[in-house]
């Protein structure tokens, strides 16, 4: 067969093409080939030479976990060594999330529930807040009964993930004495673990919940130990690797006597109210009583209904009212004095009549006795704790003046002491809060009322101690605390600029309280010449609360001490003065008794 021309292949240029094309694949795969060895040869470089460290450790804390243990709280101690607060030992029972699997709770959950009489779901809904896959112990219960203790071990083997172990547990051996003090310790609820979270808090941790237990959490709460565990990749625990041992926290020393302590709530007995012991040279709180109280070790376990109604029965008894604002009443004269005679508008020397009534805005504001007392001076008028005199007083230096001088005095906010949680501010009333508050501009007749400590005026106990310790130390406003504290730069006192003669008219007149006035029950030979003042604060429709505080000895005083009913009724001279005669006769027998030791 002839082939022509336009069958003529060019051989040539159709070998060289074929040739290109399969040395392009050869070679396309090669350049593939060669940049995946690199880039898989780039990243183990980075993985073991770069990141190496930081891939081992996440490694080891997928593996690693750690479980902690709680610490032992410090102690608290009373001014001499004497435990107010300490630990005996007890035990708890705890759910550990990651040592079961989560199918297995449920049965587990039962047992327990059963074995504590503790709802089932109550115990489920911790398991759900703390998460199955969680590391640390979860608290179910704290102050297992011998029985509940023995039941839990003879069915071990169907609880798997439920611990039994002793750890501390929070004990006042002295029960109610110095409760609201002291306070008590709680496990920590959602609310403040929100509040704590960057403070190493989690759910179902002890923690101060009042008193100085809450004040000085800090210091108390210790450093935490705790267990080193290997887990498996479905996390469960595969054995301990190591073990370290829980801080305990520190103690602390107040400035609190046991024994006076329980000298004044003894005095205190069943009625509604405070009685605060005070230095008046540095401000050390030697006792601080308030009533109704409560037992603390209530909340160191399981609180039974029983308990729960018990306390509830009484009278708002977690309210420390040493430390709660009421009307001061006629103590409060004091403040209305040094006034008067450092505003200048008064001489120390100042005599008036007194009425059985002054008359101010149409309004009659009656004194006491309802008949008043003659011709009378500041000395004569603090006896006899004379209303009308102190109304014209009022009158005379206005409202803006007297309510100056009761702020210098401490009143209106809180004192420093380490109970700030619980402390209330009080109350200096002035215009702006009455327009505020009540509608109405001042009045004088609210001045009036205000300089015998009554209308708005309210104040706490420990503030009436203060009060009291200005004249007691010669003029100097002191800080109350109750951390026991060394050396002489933790003495706080501050100068309110009194007049020598103003400090002498307010001594003298507290003494002749004593001596010919309406505290005449503290005439006792059993104590030191001492001086003080009554105080009577009408409360309507309820009963009036009664008032008195003093301080012993007359020259060199040594503790002020207030004592206060609410609505207790009676006079402050016949109901709350023999109260502090019982302390302050308790104050100097125990002097006594340890000097001759």
């Amino acid at each position: 067969m002839l082939l022509t021309k336009s069958h003529v292949i060019p051989t040539t240029h159709t070998t060289e093409r074929t040739i290109g094309r399969n040395y392009q694949g050869l070679i396309l795969l090669l350049l593939i080939t060669l940049g995946l060895i690199g880039g898989i040869g780039t990243r183990l470089v980075h993985l073991q030479l770069i990141q190496g460290k930081t891939y081992e450790q996440e490694a080891k804390n997928n593996r690693i976990r750690v479980i902690p243990k709680h610490p032992g709280r410090g102690k608290i101690l009373d001014r001499h060594g004497k435990i107010l607060a300490g630990s005996s030992l007890s035990h708890s029972v705890y759910l550990w999330p990651l040592a079961s699997r989560k199918t297995e709770w449920p049965t587990t959950l039962k047992r327990l529930s059963e074995i504590l009489n503790i709802p089932e779901s109550e115990i489920q809904s911790r398991l759900d807040q703390a998460e199955y896959s969680s590391p640390y112990l979860l608290r179910i219960a704290r102050g297992l009964t011998p029985e509940e203790v023995t039941a839990l071990a003879e069915y071990s083997r169907e609880l798997e993930g439920i611990e039994v172990d002793v750890e501390a547990a929070r004990e006042y051996p002295y029960k109610e004495v110095a409760s609201h003090v002291l306070g008590y310790t709680g496990e920590i609820n959602e609310e403040d673990l929100e509040k704590t979270e960057n403070e190493g808090y989690r759910l179902g941790d002890i923690v101060g919940q009042m008193g100085i237990e809450a004040a000085l959490e800090e210091e108390l709460r210790g450093g935490w130990g705790g267990r080193e565990v290997e887990v498996d990749s479905k996390g469960q625990v595969v054995r301990i690797l190591d073990h370290k041992a829980a801080q305990a926290g520190d103690d602390v020393r107040l400035t609190l006597d046991l024994d006076l302590q329980m000298a004044a709530e003894a005095a205190l007995g069943n009625t509604k109210g405070a009685i605060v012991a005070m230095n008046p040279q540095n401000g050390e709180v030697l006792a601080m009583a308030s009533n109704p109280k409560f037992d603390p070790n209530i909340f160191s376990g399981r609180i039974s209904e029983e308990q729960w109604k018990e306390v509830q029965g009484k009278d708002h008894p977690f309210v420390n009212r040493a430390i709660q604002g009421f009307p001061p009443a006629s103590t409060f004269k004091i403040v209305t004095t040094a006034a008067a005679i450092e505003s200048g508008i008064f001489s120390p020397y100042t005599v008036l009549g007194t009425y059985p009534y002054v008359q101010v805005g149409g309004i009659k504001f009656w004194d006491w006795n309802r008949a008043g007392f003659g011709p009378l001076d500041f000395t004569g008028a603090m006896a006899w704790s004379s209303d009308t005199f102190f109304y014209q007083i009022a009158q005379g230096i206005g409202g803006e003046i007297l309510i100056d001088w009761t702020r210098r005095f401490g009143f209106g906010r809180k004192t420093g002491i380490e109970l700030h949680r619980e402390e209330a501010a009080g109350l200096v009333a002035d215009d702006a809060w009455k327009r505020e508050n009540i509608g109405y501009e001042w009045f004088a007749g609210d001045t009036v009322n205000m300089s015998i400590g009554q209308g708005f005026l309210l104040s706490s106990p420990l503030q009436v101690a203060v009060m009291f310790a200005v004249v007691a130390n010669g003029g100097d406003l002191v800080k109350p605390h109750l951390v026991k504290q060394e050396g002489e730069d933790h003495i706080w006192r501050e100068s309110l600029g009194l007049s020598p003669i103003t400090v002498q008219i307010l001594q003298d007149g507290l003494r002749q309280v004593v001596s010919a006035g309406t505290g005449g029950v503290m005439n006792s030979l059993s104590l030191p010449i001492n001086a003080g003042k009554t105080g009577t604060a009408e409360d309507p429709p309820r009963l009036s609360h009664a008032w008195y505080g003093g301080y012993a000895p007359l020259n060199n005083p040594e503790v002020v001490i207030v004592a206060f009913g609410e609505n207790s009724g009676g006079g402050g001279g016949k109901f709350a003065a023999p109260k502090v005669r019982q302390v302050m006769q308790a104050y100097f027998e125990l002097k006594k008794q340890r000097q001759a030791q």
